[in-house]
């Protein structure tokens, strides 16, 4: 599945609801289910059952585990049935139950995760790192997965405008993918990690890269580095693990139309799975946390010695994910960098 979170206009007002994206539509999950509940004519409790099994908060309806995955296919198996017979396709008040994705604003999948670690995995983009030091690769770095904590109130989904911080002069894309974690757990075995892991989404870490290599050199942070409003983009959508295989995925990102960076999720040293065992020890990981691969080799402008600039729009692509659009913001006018 392909596992969305949306906000939609209403009689009612704005409401952020879950879904499931079904090619160009995005169907409604909890009133999909309510209304295949209500057709069965087995129970009148079909709004507070769905709302139990399928409710419209992402981390809820991970938390649910397996019931609750199984819950939404069967609403998506219900709602395809129908289109297939050219059935009627509303929920049990007449809720619209499928929309056009032009008529609703796709969300990050989870809008507040618990936390977010970003690692450093990709080999070649570590080495790329590392050159600018002129230095080989820390011995530390292949011994133990290395990560950063962001700021989890700064996620912002597909099709944002991402401002321009005030104190940067070189804001960066970086080209990422990460999992939701969809199951409580600690001390969790790399070879057990795989259930522990809800989906996969793309990541677009942006940096204030002028102000990052000098926090680096602190060897603490990153800070301004990373933290600025709407500077964590997920998205567009959560896919379930039995829909993707993680070791060899390809990795575009694009510029106005114009490819920049290439790559493949097989450069990963680090997997998911290893990087679970090593951030879960002593420490419980809970539905709705979300853990960054780091970026791609080759996958940031500063590898390229390529900046991007106000107004352009970028576009990260993982294969069997899609693609994640942000567009950059002006700069203000009191622009100056962070001594």
């Amino acid at each position: 599945m392909k596992l969305i979170t949306f906000s939609v206009q209403t009689h009612l007002g704005t409401q952020t609801r879950i879904g499931a994206l079904l090619g160009d539509k995005a169907l409604d999950l909890n009133f999909a289910y309510a209304a295949m509940l209500h057709d069965s004519g087995k129970t009148e409790r079909y709004y507070p059952l769905a709302e139990a099994l399928v409710p419209s908060d992402m981390i809820t309806f991970l938390q649910g585990g397996e019931q609750s995955m199984s819950a939404a296919k069967q609403a998506i198996e219900f709602v395809q049935q129908r289109r297939a017979n050219n059935q009627a396709l509303r929920g049990p008040d007449k809720q619209i139950l499928i929309y056009a994705l032009k008529d609703i604003e796709l969300l990050a999948p989870v809008t507040n995760p618990g936390s977010i670690r970003d690692t450093i995995s990709f080999e070649t983009h570590a080495k790329n790192f590392e050159k600018r030091t002129g230095k080989p690769i820390p011995e530390l770095w292949y011994q133990q997965p290395l990560y950063y904590k962001g700021n989890t109130r700064t996620v912002v989904g597909h099709n944002t405008e991402v401002p321009w911080p005030n104190y940067t002069e070189k804001l960066d894309y970086e080209l990422e993918f990460g999992v939701y974690i969809g199951k409580t757990g600690s001390n969790i075995k790399a070879e057990d990690a795989h259930a522990y892991i809800a989906g996969y989404t793309i990541f677009n870490d942006i940096s204030a890269r002028d102000v990052l290599q000098k926090e680096i050199t602190m060897l603490l942070g990153p800070a301004k580095g990373k933290d600025m409003d709407m500077g964590n983009v997920m998205g567009p959508c959560l896919v379930t693990p039995d829909e993707l295989d993680p070791s060899s995925l390809d990795m575009q990102a694009r510029i106005n139309g114009e490819v920049w960076s290439t790559g493949n999720s097989s450069d990963m040293y680090w997997s998911f799975a290893k990087i679970i065992e090593y951030i879960s020890q002593s420490e419980t990981l809970y539905p709705g946390d979300f853990i960054g691969s780091g970026t791609v080799a080759f996958g940031c402008g500063d590898e390229l010695d390529r900046w991007v600039q106000p107004g352009d729009v970028i576009e990260l692509e993982v294969q069997g994910i899609g693609v994640l659009t942000t567009t950059v913001g002006q700069r203000t006018c009191n622009t100056k960098t962070i001594t």
